[in-house]
């Protein structure tokens, strides 16, 4: 068997949701992500950015969790949630997508400025990973494989 593997980035932003969509998507009310406006905004913006998340026939491929995230708001921040000296936790959603690792910097830097312009933190959480490799070709026939027997 023969695996092809492809070069890619990880991003993955961190997104804070009100308490009611996590309550939705707990439910496993998938609309929720839809009707939630910051997340809408997010996934609309993400769509024009071609570059992200293309596996072979597939386009625009996301992974998504839900859960929470903790800090402590330090002097002199402007805080979208929480108090300075206080903890916070947020919900949060987490989105992660794959962009081509030979993508050049300046354009994982547009794509970067393109979600800190949108989100609503003063300090957003980003992350874009180094290369790492995916599966991808060899393993869809594989799949199809397994459906049809």
């Amino acid at each position: 068997m023969n695996i092809e593997l492809k070069s890619v980035r990880k991003l993955r932003i961190h997104w804070p949701i009100p308490v009611e969509t996590m309550t939705r998507l707990g439910r496993g009310e998938l609309s929720a992500l839809e009707a939630d406006a910051g997340i809408a905004r997010l996934l609309d913006a993400l769509k024009t950015a071609p570059e992200l998340g293309g596996f072979g026939n597939y386009h625009h491929v996301f992974e998504s969790s839900a859960g929470f995230e903790g800090f402590t708001v330090a002097e002199g921040a402007n805080p979208t949630l929480g108090n300075v000296g206080q903890r916070t936790i947020s919900p949060t959603f987490v989105f992660t997508t794959y962009f081509d690792a030979a993508l050049n910097e300046d354009d994982v830097r547009r794509l970067v400025r393109k979600i800190v312009e949108i989100h609503p933190w003063e300090v957003p959480v980003i992350e874009v990973s180094g290369p790492l490799s995916v599966s991808c070709g060899e393993v869809a026939r594989i799949a199809e494989e397994r459906i049809a027997s």
